[in-house]
């Protein structure tokens, strides 16, 4: 199967697994709300609208593929009673899956909603994830579902750890995560496409070494030279009480206090015997960035 298109391409993570595709010969189409930026993001590829709440411009975005990458979110500024794209918009998706023939759903997860299954914490974002999950795994499509740790560009996204000349952390990180660069995911992505055909797989997504957030952060910090940073501690109880006045900092403390707490075990074996190890290190990944920015 060569046809894949691409759900969220325009995405923190979407573009390295969209230009990595492209690179690895498969036809890619990017579906997208935002056309004229998708052209420009990927100028040799095919760029169709399409919308999850708008059924009819998916039938039309969709003839003729075969696989289809979805790269979701929840909008940090959306409530639970809002249009979600990880539930309604999959549940569109998937009625229109079965009228075109699409072969094959692929779909990336995270690892950090199982914190909801360890503690008392609850969350509609992670409930949302969770049935995103159901969706797929009882739609009779022939699935790929990538659960993933954390990705190493959160250091420098807007929104992520970086801020002018700070990397903030907010609370005590007090489990080692699995970081990955979304590079190697991509490869990983990639991989699988042309491994599977009617199979069923969900691959754990992992780096090769983990660190607590601050530990990460601390690497980073020392191999940046673009500007100099300094990491600052934001007390969670302060991140709290704010967060009661505004939804965006209000899904942050969630999702960090999860991050935080999440005992993330290495599940990743299978993953690396089926589409390949990841090789890049938090010093390589700040290494390479910074080469890409000066050039």
């Amino acid at each position: 199967m060569k046809n894949i298109a691409v759900i969220g391409a325009t995405g923190l993570l979407g573009k390295p697994v969209t230009h990595q595709l492209i690179a690895d010969g498969f036809n890619v189409t990017v579906i997208t709300r935002n056309v004229k930026k998708a052209k420009t993001i990927f100028p040799n590829a095919p760029v169709l609208y399409g919308d999850l709440a708008d059924k009819a411009s998916l039938i039309k975005a969709l003839q003729g593929q075969e696989i289809v990458y979805l790269n979701l979110h929840i909008n940090p500024s959306v409530g639970c009673k809002d249009f979600i794209p990880e539930t309604d918009g999959l549940m569109n998706f998937l009625e229109v899956a079965h009228q075109v023939g699409i072969k094959r759903i692929a779909y990336l997860s995270s690892m950090v909603k199982d914190y909801q299954c360890e503690s008392l914490f609850k969350w509609w974002v992670f409930d949302a994830k969770f049935k995103a999950v159901q969706l797929i795994k009882g739609a009779g499509l022939p699935y790929t579902i990538f659960v993933s740790t954390s990705f190493m560009e959160n250091f420098t996204k807007d929104g992520g750890f970086m801020n002018a000349n700070n990397l903030n952390m907010v609370g005590k990180s007090n489990v080692k995560l699995y970081w990955i660069s979304a590079t190697d995911y991509a490869k990983q992505v990639s991989k699988s496409f042309e491994l599977l055909t009617d199979e069923n797989r969900e691959y754990f997504i992992q780096g090769p070494q983990s660190h607590t957030t601050e530990e990460a952060l601390n690497i980073f910090r020392k191999h940046y030279h673009l500007k100099k940073l300094n990491i600052v501690k934001i007390p969670a109880l302060g991140l709290f009480l704010m967060s009661r006045f505004s939804s965006k900092l209000n899904y942050a403390y969630r999702l960090l206090k999860a991050k935080n707490n999440y005992d993330e075990k290495f599940k990743a074996q299978f993953t690396w015997d089926e589409l390949g190890k990841p090789t890049e290190s938090i010093e390589a990944f700040t290494l390479r960035i910074q080469n890409q920015k000066q050039s």
